[in-house]
């Protein structure tokens, strides 16, 4: 089973869902403020893709927090996607053997699909 995870609002995820739904991809959502990532879910997605790809340091929650001043380390980062799921890049999507597509990508998603 594909599992997309994001917040219904985010433009990225709506054009994922549109996405996977006009190709008829059956997939559950994970609203993140719903049901936020633990740092489990946050551990084992980094073991398929780097912290720099994950971590969203463009984001408005970033700069509301005001990590921009700060020199974080990776596990600072993990701590903080764990903490605050709304510095996750969005859309993660984790296909069913466990690999990871981050960020909207329509290129990369025809690839896979």
């Amino acid at each position: 089973m594909i599992t997309l995870y994001g917040i219904p609002t985010c433009s990225s995820v709506q054009k994922a869902r549109r996405f996977l739904k006009e190709r008829g991809i059956e997939h559950a959502f994970v609203d993140f403020r719903k049901t936020p990532v633990d740092r489990a879910t946050i551990d084992r997605w980094l073991k398929r893709c780097e912290i720099q790809t994950l971590f969203n340091s463009r984001g408005t929650k970033y700069r509301t927090l005001g990590l921009a001043g700060h020199t974080l380390s990776e596990e600072d980062k993990a701590a903080w996607l764990a903490k605050e799921n709304l510095l996750i890049k969005r859309p993660v999507i984790e296909l069913a053997d466990g690999a990871l597509l981050v960020g909207y990508d329509e290129n990369r998603y025809t690839e896979h699909f």
